[in-house]
């Protein structure tokens, strides 16, 4: 049984596949913490708790326990009876009053994993798959109620958290912080990875060493947010890519959020996660619940390299949904680098036609097909496509591309308003904002109040009237703003500061209903690229378009950066022209197409400009992306080398079996008198042989593994290599 329940110690013992987590009813009150490691076959009572008087340190109450919250590792910490930490909850009464003290009451274990009403999360197939954890606990005075939802998975090294609360009392409680999980560790003795960024630049790594005080990423945009990621680890000084011990947490949500360690006065460490409570408060009336977000926790004991492997296998395989989850994703070309919003149904048409004669499958048609869209200053919310622009309508330049034998996909942005929009004349309390305040605009835009049930029922009959109305197998959802003036009309005062949480939900619910009454529809999410790439957005849209930013040296790094979560197929990488649009760079169709072909493929530019020699190029380039891609997108991914550390970067793929691997180097600048390069690939077989494509050449498995393969010269700026192997035998 992955949970054990040892009833005379009163403590519970969680085992995934790989690590265990062991928590103990102490007095039989308080929900403590004792280990989170590598995984033990029992727990026999070898860390257990010493209760050490400290100076100024307050005891609970009875006072018999002699038992100091402060000093005490906890489950779930609260605030104003003795813990000076950062508290997981905090609660306002009636009376003015914070004070809560949740005590333990009853436990139930059972198979399986439940859903979370509302909320995206990791889900099990079938209950052999995991098993839960519920412990409640109350809060006498007040009746409010926390159930603390534990799920380990027992073939992954995985275990989520969330909490349920609820109140069974007389009185109003407002929630005015409510995180999803809180462990408190031993000692301090980590680093601290978490990931920054910003529009065209999203996903670098941070690592630091965790000091007294509080250290946090955070958003407080309304989103997820390209400036930071929902994302937080604790590393062992030594850990590495290879080896060394991680402790990671990721929140299944893609609103404002907080991560943060606090290293306390006595060297022990608490991280904590879930909805910021920035500018946050809950109204829960009697008989009312509020559930939190899903964190998923991974220990990994074989460095980064082993979390990422744990996180991607989960996210492909219990994260994702629907038809998509498992289907090879087409090669698309996108108009939008090609023509911006300058297009007619004969270019759209023209660009597809070349996608197809190159072997593209899918042709996406992106911003500036509906209401007056000549550029970014009206028409979001008016979803009615532009006859001027597309006299045959959708459904007429849906079926030219069709019948040519290729997909059709659309861009849409729903979630936002332009003022010079039919939607906002019609509706202008419809957008967030506060009464008497200016409306600050971005890209010339507001965003929709989705905490409206009304706004989100128009968001679901104007998209799927349109996904109705043509052949549509593909959509690629876009969000182009983050929140200010945060107010909704739709709301009394007291639950105003509800609103970007109710945003969230409304969101959730408007994706719900949309993919599931469009299922073999392909939803690709986007928020100016990467600034919503979080699990949440990937329990509803099985892809990410990873950034805006198209250069192929930028892309090293995002793409890295962002693998340590994300599995390669839910990444949108696209070859686009140079010089780039974004940072002028010029780099070669190489490697452009060898950076693009390590995510999900595709082609941004207008490919009826492309010459004769790069046609070819770009044909060829398709041609091997169709015979790796399913190795690609569901093989298993190793890190080499760190672009965030050097002048390199290299990775490779390999399958479930081991039989097959795609070898991906890249060097960014020329050097002189550089040294001859050798290169250690991971992930293979050591006891099979694997022949060399390119050069027909056959090594071992532990040979390119532990000795590695000498890499040719390579000469000039902006180089690649994409290498194959294939089993050959055994050795």
């Amino acid at each position: 049984m992955p949970i054990q329940f040892d009833a005379e110690q009163r403590v519970f013992h969680l085992q995934s596949a790989n690590s265990s987590y062991v928590l103990q009813i102490v007095k039989g009150e308080f929900v403590t913490h004792l280990y989170w490691g590598k995984k033990i076959k029992f727990y026999r009572d070898s860390s257990p708790l010493a209760f050490v008087g400290r100076a100024f340190a307050p005891n609970a109450e009875p006072k018999e326990h002699n038992i100091s919250l402060d000093t005490l590792p906890q489950e779930y910490p609260g605030f104003g009876t003795g813990d000076f930490g950062a508290p997981a909850y905090q609660v306002g009464q009636e009376d003015g009053s914070t004070v809560t003290d949740l005590r333990y009451v009853s436990h139930k274990i059972y198979a399986g994993k439940p859903a979370l009403p509302g909320l995206p999360a990791t889900y099990a197939e079938s209950d052999s798959e995991a098993d839960t954890l519920e412990l409640l606990l109350e809060d006498q005075l007040t009746g409010l109620q926390a159930t603390l939802l534990y799920t380990v998975y027992n073939t992954q090294g995985v275990m989520t958290r969330s909490v349920r609360l609820e109140n069974h009392g007389q009185q109003n409680l407002k929630l005015l912080r409510a995180l999803s999980a809180s462990v408190d560790f031993r000692d301090d003795e980590y680093d601290m990875l978490t990931f920054y960024g910003a529009h065209l630049k999203e996903r670098n790594i941070a690592r630091r060493p965790l000091v007294p005080g509080i250290q946090a990423a955070e958003s407080r945009r309304g989103a997820s947010s390209p400036q930071q990621n929902p994302f937080l680890a604790l590393l062992r000084k030594d850990t590495n890519e290879d080896a060394g011990e991680v402790y990671a947490f990721n929140l299944v949500y893609s609103g404002n959020f907080i991560a943060q360690a606090e290293v306390q006065q006595f060297q022990t460490t608490r991280v904590s996660i879930g909805i910021n409570p920035f500018d946050f408060s809950w109204l829960l009336e009697p008989g009312a619940s509020f559930q939190t977000p899903e964190v998923v926790m991974v220990y990994a004991s074989e460095g980064l390299g082993e979390m990422s492997r744990i996180l991607n296998k989960l996210y492909q395989s219990r994260l994702v949904r629907g038809k998509h989850r498992d289907a090879v994703r087409p090669i698309l070309i996108n108009n939008w680098e090609a023509t911006y919003f300058d297009f007619d149904a004969d270019k759209i048409t023209a660009i597809a036609s070349a996608g197809h004669e190159l072997g593209m499958e899918l042709f996406v048609l992106d911003d500036g097909w509906f209401g007056r869209r000549d550029d970014d200053h009206s028409s979001l919310g008016d979803w009615v496509t532009d006859l001027r622009k597309l006299p045959e309508g959708l459904d007429g330049l849906a079926r030219r591309i069709t019948d040519m034998g290729m997909q059709f996909g659309l861009w849409f942005e729903p979630e936002m308003v332009s003022p010079d929009s039919d939607l906002y004349r019609s509706h202008p309390d419809w957008c967030i904002h506060v009464p008497g305040r200016a409306r600050s605009e971005s890209r010339n835009q507001l965003v929709l109040d989705l905490s409206r049930p009304e706004v989100c029922n128009y968001i679901i009959q104007a998209v799927g009237s349109i996904l109705d109305s043509a052949p549509i197998s593909y959509v690629k959802w876009d969000m182009n703003r983050h929140m200010s003036e945060v107010g909704s009309a739709g709301l009394p005062p007291e639950r105003q500061r509800e609103t970007a949480h109710r945003y969230m939900l409304g969101l959730y619910r408007v994706m719900e209903e949309l993919t599931s009454a469009f299922p073999d529809v392909l939803f690709e999410s986007c928020s100016s690229g990467g600034g919503r790439y979080d699990p949440g957005m990937l329990y509803y849209m099985p892809q990410t378009w990873m950034s805006d930013n198209t250069d192929a040296i930028s892309r090293l790094k995002i793409q890295y950066g962002n693998s340590l979560m994300y599995p390669a197929v839910t990444m949108g990488s696209h070859v686009s022209t140079v010089p780039n649009h974004q940072v002028k760079r010029i780099t070669s169709l190489d490697i452009r197409g060898h950076v693009a072909m390590s995510g999900n493929f595709g082609y941004e530019l207008d490919l009826t400009k492309l010459t004769e020699e790069e046609k070819q190029t770009v044909k060829a380039q398709v041609a091997l992306y169709k015979e790796v891609r399913e190795l690609i997108q569901f093989g298993t991914f190793y890190r080499i080398l760190n672009p965030f550390e050097g002048n390199e970067a290299a990775w490779t793929f390999v399958s479930e079996q081991q039989d097959e691997a795609v070898l991906a180097f890249f060097r960014v600048l020329s050097q002189p008198n550089e040294r001859v390069q050798i290169l250690r690939t991971k992930g293979l077989n050591p006891n099979y042989l694997y022949r060399h494509l390119e050069t027909g050449r056959v090594y071992g498995g532990d040979e390119l593994m532990y000795n590695g393969i000498t890499l040719p010269r390579l000469e000039g700026d902006f180089v690649s290599l994409f290498w194959r192997f294939e089993k050959a035998g055994e050795q």
